[in-house]
């Protein structure tokens, strides 16, 4: 039997309090799910505190480079877009919840450019672009690959303009305050130190995704995991951890931080080719570049490993050049930062850890399993993705889930408790912790271990390493934000590790190299994590939060 258990908050240090804040609906997390979901309360009437960790600028969405898939063509279809999502996440899909964010989705992204987001277009016409796993050009983008930052521009606008909507930068949320088993506000830290409540009828988590846990991430440094962990000591259901979506292409130099290389490059006609110039990804599917980011990773994990390369490479030489910079100006820009001219030199690239497809687990109304506490975005575990994430999806789900988890908090009626201040326990002992050497270790052993290749070898090492530093490092506090993103890390490495641990079979993102084979009659389900219960298998096809009542859940 595998159980996790974690203390039931963090331990706050010394810290002087701040003055407390009551509204209706506290949104955490400033990326596409945390606007559309202020903008959406704030719109009924609601006062809405919106927090964010770094500033307001600092989240996946934003830095969001291909775009997002929306069925807009009239040669398009809503069956067809259904039926390349439920595809990709190979039999884990909830199809009524893909459905659903297909069709919503559509009209959302058409919302936006009415409010003025400007989007690529050709003879006036939304210009449509075709990515891998897509059987119709359908990814609409922005200045290129910059459709994050439009989405973001267009939707942060229309938040500024709501006098209900109050903005805190550099405003930590440390913990979930909970009042006679309801959600009922958040406990926040904020940039002059000091540690206050932020009272809430409603919380809406949209804190994103934690590609920090992993040494080669395509995450931005405030991707630490903090809404997931926070949903779990505040006892919410998650689901589907295991699955991690690796991006096959970031650039690959000393000294540079792992950027995104869109895929959106690929579909343009990008090759990748080894030292020796040699289209290798043919070997693994005969789909080459344009296969699913899963199949590509696991190709160039491959090959690396039997050539002991460290890096591949993106050709673009054989493309316009003046076109590829016009349509991929951010990488263009990034790579000449490097000495790199894509029209010239051939690009050095590795995987990294892109996506989190698991996270809390909601209901069509971003509804988690605690009273009060509503998720949206990257923090969740929806359904939509099953195991794996269609590209382009994900700014699809953060505005259909955003809109539906503001409307939805900003209609709840709490039963009426109210959340104690913060705690703070007396005279706790201070260890000298190196952070950033335990940060690094942490990092190193999730990729080395639980990254795109796993083996049950290297997950039982995993779990017992993580498990010394937990007792190490989870019952007592670390100061500040650094301490507390650690504790976030460390505590969701284990549930990750663990549930890749549990899964003895190959689904999606989710690959055993000593269980190659997807086992539907044992694993067509969702591994379900609760604090203090073991971890369950529910069979089944349902995101929702309740069992399919003919499916009974198996203990693990």
């Amino acid at each position: 039997m595998i159980r996790i258990d974690s203390p039931g908050s963090l331990p706050l240090a010394e810290y002087r309090s701040a003055g407390d804040i009551a509204c209706d609906v506290a949104v955490i997390g400033s990326g596409l799910a945390g606007l559309r979901a202020a903008f959406e309360a704030a719109r009924l009437g609601a006062r809405v505190v919106l927090l964010a960790k770094e500033g307001l600028g600092e989240s996946n969405s934003f830095y969001a480079q291909g775009g997002v898939a929306a069925v807009i063509s009239e040669e398009d279809t809503f069956e067809e877009h259904v039926a390349d999502t439920v595809g990709a996440g190979q039999g884990l899909c909830d199809e009524r919840r893909v459905r659903l964010v297909v069709e919503e989705g559509a009209r959302l992204v058409l919302e936006v450019i009415s409010w003025g987001g400007r989007f690529d277009r050709v003879a006036g016409k939304l210009a449509l672009a075709r990515e891998g796993g897509h059987s119709r050009p359908r990814i609409v983008r922005a200045h290129g690959d910059q459709t994050g930052r439009e989405f973001h521009r267009v939707l942060l606008e229309k938040v500024l303009s709501l006098d209900l909507v109050s903005l805190h930068e550099h405003a930590f949320a440390l913990d979930l305050a909970i009042a006679d088993g309801e959600c009922a506000g958040v406990v926040v830290a904020h940039a002059d130190g000091g540690v206050g409540l932020v009272a809430a009828r409603a919380v809406v988590l949209a804190t994103g995704g934690a590609g920090q846990l992993y040494r080669e991430t395509t995450n931005p440094p405030v991707a630490t995991g903090d809404g997931i962990a926070m949903a779990y000591r505040a006892g919410a259901a998650l689901a589907d951890l295991e699955f991690v979506q690796f991006h096959p292409t970031t650039l690959y130099v000393a000294g540079s931080a792992r950027q995104l290389i869109s895929e959106a490059v690929r579909g343009e006609g990008a090759y990748l080719r080894d030292a020796r110039g040699r289209r290798f990804v043919f070997d693994h599917d005969p789909r080459g570049e344009l296969a699913p980011r899963d199949i590509v990773s696991r190709a160039i994990v491959a090959h690396l490993r039997r050539t002991g390369e460290s890096r591949v490479y993106l050709d673009l030489r054989h493309l316009d050049g003046a076109t590829i910079r016009d349509r991929f100006p951010r990488v263009s820009s990034v790579c000449e930062t490097f000495g790199i001219d894509v029209s010239r030199d051939p690009v050095p690239v590795h995987p990294s850890a892109h996506y989190f497809v698991g996270g809390a687990l909601v209901g069509e109304d971003g509804r988690t399993s605690v009273p009060g506490l509503f998720a949206a975005g990257e923090c969740t575990a929806s359904g939509i993705h099953g195991a794996n994430r269609l590209g382009s999806n994900s700014l699809l789900e953060c505005l259909v889930f955003g809109q539906r988890a503001g409307h939805a908090a900003a209609e709840h009626r709490p039963a009426g408790g109210k959340p104690r201040k913060p705690r703070r326990p007396p005279n706790l002992p201070r260890r000298f912790v190196d952070l950033p050497d335990l940060v690094s270790s942490l990092r190193s052993l999730m990729w080395r271990c639980v990254g795109v290749e796993r083996s049950e070898e290297g997950l039982v090492s995993a779990v017992v390493e993580l498990e010394k530093w937990a007792d190490l490092y989870l019952a007592d506090p670390l100061d500040g934000p650094a301490g507390w993103e650690t504790q976030n890390r460390l505590l969701l490495a284990r549930l990750v590790a663990t549930a890749a641990l549990a899964r003895t079979e190959s689904r999606g993102v989710h690959w055993r190299s000593d269980r190659p084979g997807r086992d539907d009659e044992r694993w067509r389900g969702r591994l379900v994590f609760r604090r203090g219960e073991p971890l369950r298998l529910r069979p089944g096809l349902s995101a929702g939060l309740e069992p399919e009542p003919s499916a009974p859940e198996r203990v693990l």
